[in-house]
């Protein structure tokens, strides 16, 4: 398994993820996304995982001003998202090409579990 755990350290979530994986002893990889954001290609990866639009962090404060509620192409919305990472979603787990949003252990487990097949 190639854990990695985008977010960032005020997030609840991505602390319980952090969590998660130490009391497994499972190795991981923590992304603070306010020194360091998601590569182009990470994004992407992330995007055919779970969809674009669940990447969107409604909550955010840059969410209205941003406008890309009104904005119809993924390519455009992807674009925004690239640019100011604050408007993703936390934690972003990934492992391969398999992504979560948000405290998803149960999916996590089922990692662990074919992992150790």
């Amino acid at each position: 398994m190639n854990i990695q755990i985008f977010g960032t350290k005020k997030c609840f979530d991505t602390k319980k993820a952090e969590r998660f994986f130490k009391e497994r002893r499972i190795k991981y990889q923590l992304i603070d996304m306010k020194e360091k954001g998601m590569s182009k290609g990470e994004l992407n990866s992330v995007k055919i995982a779970v969809g674009i639009n669940e990447l969107i962090n409604v909550k955010s404060k840059n969410y209205l001003k941003s406008n890309i509620s009104n904005v119809r192409s993924s390519d455009v919305k992807e674009e925004i998202l690239f640019k100011d990472q604050s408007l993703i979603a936390t934690p972003v787990v990934r492992n391969g090409r398999m992504a979560t949003l948000g405290f998803k252990p149960e999916v996590w487990d089922e990692w662990i579990a074919s992992s150790n097949k």
